[in-house]
């Protein structure tokens, strides 16, 4: 399987070559050459297989240069640190199937992509003998995910920066208590946009990246959207029991698009099987705008109790744009151009149908989140975090009666207690991982929201 980037400057590449890439040298984001649907008695049969063995049935159609044990043992090693012996188990409640995506070490879903990104860069390097400076932004749960999965690796720094302040109290301790020697958390005086928008111009800086190695961590890594396609397979066949899977619509809490196109890919994978993606935003209604009304252009980033969400750039979305251009990279190169100089994109009703096609959406405000989340609770007794509400209640809102609705728990509730209590009363109760952060020796960084200042400070400390 070869890669290939969304503007078509490059040659195509091998899986690990799209890894240690990162973001494609054009500026472009790297994809498959091809996603091929998998047959229905292969289904069938993966239907049986637990979680890291599914991983691996599905990694393995899209990975086919590390060999198969190798690829199996960076698998199970990956999924050995989850606390659930499903990795990511399936709950009932009402209406709702929930797939719980936060039994990792940092409690959020981004740990099913970066405890295996992690180990594949490990091993990489390993073989290489090379070594490798992470740099990547976050509006909340992919820093700690990513810390966690490279700290304390040998041949690997990492810089990872959050908008200061705009992260909930628990996220950021996730980050800044982690004190190992190759971890640097950079605090930025601005919102996340601004801090994605500072990598994504490293990145694009071809001789500075290539003289340090640098690699990527956010979902711009195919390697990212790769891994998170397996649960939407591994949900999408659990329902039903032992009768014949049913079509199943999912919904899904996004602000960068990530996710949703890993859903995206999975549909593209299980034909017929997955009716709709249902497309949550909070009032940072990008997403929404563009699916509902054609419209992709910025707006100011409005501070929500899901921090995770407040994006008005959605770094995967050019993923999507190249396969709704009916994988044209000129048109997609010029297009993107285009969007960076005015901040906005309009689409015609033609391809407006195309996606209405794809997807259905919902944006869902700050007081429809906090009565979801305590009108769930006191239905089922089961608490949901802030992102997670804002998916089920815009799955609720879209869903076909009678077609199954799983929605994606993106985060453990304790990671937003005051959002928590401001729906229930209470804060939920803190797991173990969590509670010990507390008084922990922390380490942070705060910088100005300047591409320089940055750029200086990874020199500075890079391998």
């Amino acid at each position: 399987m070869k890669y290939i980037s969304t503007r078509g400057g490059i040659a195509p590449v091998s899986f690990t070559e799209a890894v240690m890439m990162g973001l494609a040298t054009d500026g472009g984001l790297l994809l498959p050459e091809r996603i091929e649907a998998v047959p229905a008695e292969t289904l069938e049969k993966w239907r049986s297989l637990s979680y890291p063995d599914l991983a691996f049935a599905v990694l393995s159609r899209f990975i086919d240069d590390i060999p198969a044990a190798d690829l199996k043992e960076l698998i199970d090693r990956s999924y050995s640190t989850f606390s659930h012996k499903e990795v990511t188990p399936l709950v009932k409640h009402g209406d709702c199937h929930i797939v719980e995506l936060f039994h990792g070490p940092t409690l959020a879903f981004k740990d099913v992509a970066l405890q295996f990104l992690g180990n594949v860069f490990e091993y990489l390097l390993k073989k290489s003998g090379g070594r490798m400076n992470i740099l990547g932004a976050t509006s909340g749960d992919t820093g700690s995910a990513a810390i966690y999965g490279v700290r304390g690796k040998e041949r690997i720094n990492i810089f990872i920066l959050h908008p200061y302040k705009r992260v909930s109290p628990i996220q950021e301790l996730q980050m800044t208590t982690v004190t190992d020697a190759n971890v640097f958390n950079l605090a930025v005086r601005g919102t996340f946009d601004d801090g994605q928008a500072i990598v994504k111009a490293i990145f694009n800086d071809i001789p500075f990246k290539e003289k340090l190695n640098l690699g990527a961590v956010n979902s711009i890594n195919w390697a990212r959207i790769l891994a998170q396609v397996v649960y939407y397979v591994y949900a999408a066949l659990k329902i039903g029991g032992g009768e014949k899977v049913p079509q199943v619509d999912f919904a899904v809490p996004t602000g960068n698009f990530g996710d949703i196109f890993a859903g995206y890919v999975a549909r593209r994978l299980l034909p017929g099987r997955i009716r709709n993606l249902i497309l949550a935003t909070n009032e940072n209604n990008l997403l929404s705008r563009f699916v509902l009304n054609g419209d992709y252009s910025l707006g100011k980033v409005v501070q929500t109790v899901s921090p995770s969400m407040d994006i008005q750039v959605a770094s995967n979305f050019e993923r999507y744009l190249y396969y709704l251009n009916g994988e044209d990279a000129d048109r997609t190169r010029r297009e993107m151009e285009a969007f960076a100089r005015s901040g906005s994109m309009q689409f015609d009703d033609a391809a407006q149908e195309r996606v209405r096609a794809d997807f259905a959406s919902r944006s869902v405000s700050e007081e429809e989140t906090i009565a979801t989340i305590g009108a769930f609770h006191a239905a089922y007794g089961y608490v949901l975090d802030p992102h997670t509400a804002v998916g089920v209640k815009a799955g609720l809102a879209c869903r076909e009666e009678g077609v199954p609705l799983i929605c994606l728990a993106t985060a453990h509730p304790a990671k937003f207690g005051a959002a928590v209590k401001q729906a229930i009363g209470r804060e939920p109760e803190l797991p173990p991982a969590l509670a010990a952060l507390a008084g922990k020796e922390s380490r942070c960084e705060v910088v100005a929201a300047e591409i320089a200042t940055v750029k200086s400070f990874v020199a500075e400390h890079a391998l």
